[in-house]
């Protein structure tokens, strides 16, 4: 059986997207792309410029204005991807606390949307891409030929979090890691546009207490099997 062009693996924040679609694209010698970096590298170009995260019309303006480019690492610092803002290594930045508060508002408008869907699906035409977000196999990529939906307890996701700052030498309280991503599921999951839900032919991977090599495995596994 002939491998899929194209992958979409979906979930809420915290649940491994980035991880997991990074090493399955690098497994297979995909193109990967973290959809919801796209969305921070806005919101960060936002925060830089001092446009309002409730301004839709200077967002959308802004979204189709930036230049935001996703590769292989550059850099060995722990990093799945490196992400360019109009040239500039913005990895780390746009995981800040600040990013964090800001992207389900800035994600969640029409026209940044747009703009950012265009150049995402402009990317997935070429074929051999594994492509993460909230959104790919129900909006970007419907006929994505193999969809996962990636997920995990929001207690287990703020744990992660918790640990992936750590690991960079930042402390934050787990009760407001996790409040943050209650936030966020609840804005994600209710918005007009896009709302996070699983594509009807979506396989759903459970990650609870699993280790990143065997939510791998798990992925992978999905990935193998023929489409029922």
């Amino acid at each position: 059986m002939a491998a899929p062009r194209t992958i979409a693996i979906d979930g809420p924040a915290g649940a491994g997207k980035s991880t997991i679609g990074a090493l399955v694209a690098e497994r297979l010698g995909y193109l990967f792309l973290d959809t919801g970096a796209m969305y921070r590298a806005v919101a960060l170009a936002a925060r830089q410029r001092d446009v309002d995260p409730d301004d839709a019309e200077a967002l959308g303006a802004l979204a189709r204005e930036v230049r935001i480019a996703l590769g292989p690492p550059t850099v060995r610092d722990g990093r799945a991807y490196t992400v360019l803002l109009d040239g500039v290594d913005v990895t780390w930045q746009i995981r800040s606390a600040d990013i964090d508060r800001i992207v389900s508002q800035v994600a969640r408008v029409p026209a940044v949307r747009d703009a950012m869907v265009a150049q995402q699906q402009a990317l997935a035409a070429r074929g051999r891409v594994v492509m993460v977000g909230r959104d790919i196999g129900t909006v970007v990529l419907p006929d994505a030929q193999r969809k996962v939906f990636l997920t995990a307890s929001a207690a287990e996701r703020a744990k992660r979090r918790g640990d992936e700052l750590a690991a960079r030498g930042q402390v934050r309280p787990r009760q407001e890691l996790l409040h943050e991503i209650l936030r966020r599921d609840q804005l994600d999951s209710e918005r007009a546009v896009s709302p996070l839900r699983p594509a009807e032919d979506a396989v759903v991977v459970q990650t609870d207490g699993l280790s990143v090599g065997q939510a791998l495995d798990r992925v992978l596994h999905v990935i193998a099997r023929p489409r029922a």
